[in-house]
């Protein structure tokens, strides 16, 4: 997990810290699971070993430090981690405000577990990480602290954590929310956006789907541009403006991937030779729109797509 999150909830409000690092791998699926155990464990500890291990285990690798993992939703505070595969997305959330917390997991936009309670210093991350912040805040941790300055802790102590490891950057991220919440008043205000949230990311989910369907028909359509072989035929000749039909086989799309004729529908194209024929049959020929009879140039502003 390329992340450590610390959170404390409690009767002054809640104050979460977290890392911005995410590293993206290519490879083969053994070999970035090879990695990663030898990332999570403590093993590697530098950027530098971290590429090193990667090029051993023959897996690309791209680190930024740009991810926003907690953000303010309403009157608390949201920490998020996930883990993406082929096929669904694992998500851990933690909402917090003053006094009071849930901690969810979601598959997908499905909530498939949660914890609630009122006060409590929580920590997401890998074993390593979360190993060693929690004994430097058992060094470092006063209650009596304000929400400022225990956010200044953690952030200190995401420093030292992440000069051991390469899971965490060098940017961080803190916030702070200290609404006037009884127990009672928190979870309600939590169950109230944690099912704005839900809505929201259901509705993101749809539309990410219905986006990826798009792009595959997209590029399924495109597989299917002619670029060789018959069009249709001339039917109407009016100037330089021809009306074709499209046989069987052809279908015709605009630039924005908009069905437009079907086989047997009507197209228009256009020629600058007064050499064209009724019943001409209509070609690409070397990728040239073009009449079969003699080979004079047409052009037009449509996909021609087999069927």
């Amino acid at each position: 997990m390329m992340s450590l999150i610390i959170a404390y909830i409690g009767k002054k409000g809640c104050v979460m810290a977290a890392d911005k690092r995410r590293v993206a791998y290519f490879g083969d699926k053994d070999n970035i699971e090879l990695l990663e155990s030898q990332l999570y464990d403590g093993s590697i500890t530098t950027d530098e070993e971290l590429h090193e291990k990667a090029a051993q285990c023959n897996v690309s690798i791209k680190i930024s430090d740009d991810a926003t993992k907690i953000s303010t939703v309403g009157d608390s505070v949201m920490g998020e981690v996930k883990n993406t595969s082929s096929f669904e997305t694992k998500r851990r959330r933690i909402y917090g405000t003053t006094n009071g917390y849930q901690i969810i997991e979601l598959l997908g936009s499905k909530i498939t577990k949660r914890d609630v309670g009122d006060k409590a210093i929580i920590l997401f991350g890998n074993k390593f990480s979360k190993t060693e912040a929690e004994r430097l805040i058992s060094q470092r941790w006063k209650s009596t602290q304000s929400l400022k300055y225990m956010g200044d802790i953690f952030v200190e102590i995401l420093e030292e954590v992440s000069l051991k490891t390469p899971t965490l950057g060098n940017e961080f991220d803190v916030l702070i929310k200290q609404p006037p919440f009884d127990v009672k008043k928190a979870q309600q205000h939590i169950d109230v956006t944690i099912d704005r949230d839900i809505k929201v990311l259901n509705k993101f989910r749809v539309k990410l789907q219905e986006d990826l369907l798009e792009k595959s028909r997209v590029i399924e359509l495109a597989n299917k541009i002619i670029n060789e072989g018959e069009i249709g035929k001339i039917i109407s000749v009016d100037d330089n403006l021809l009306q074709v039909e499209l046989n069987k086989n052809t279908q015709a799309f605009d630039y924005n991937w908009k069905k437009l004729a079907s086989p047997g529908d009507k197209v228009v194209m256009f020629t600058e030779s007064k050499d064209v024929k009724i019943g001409d049959k209509v070609v690409i020929a070397n990728e040239v729109l073009c009449l079969d009879r003699n080979k004079t140039p047409l052009s037009c502003d449509i996909i021609l797509c087999n069927l």
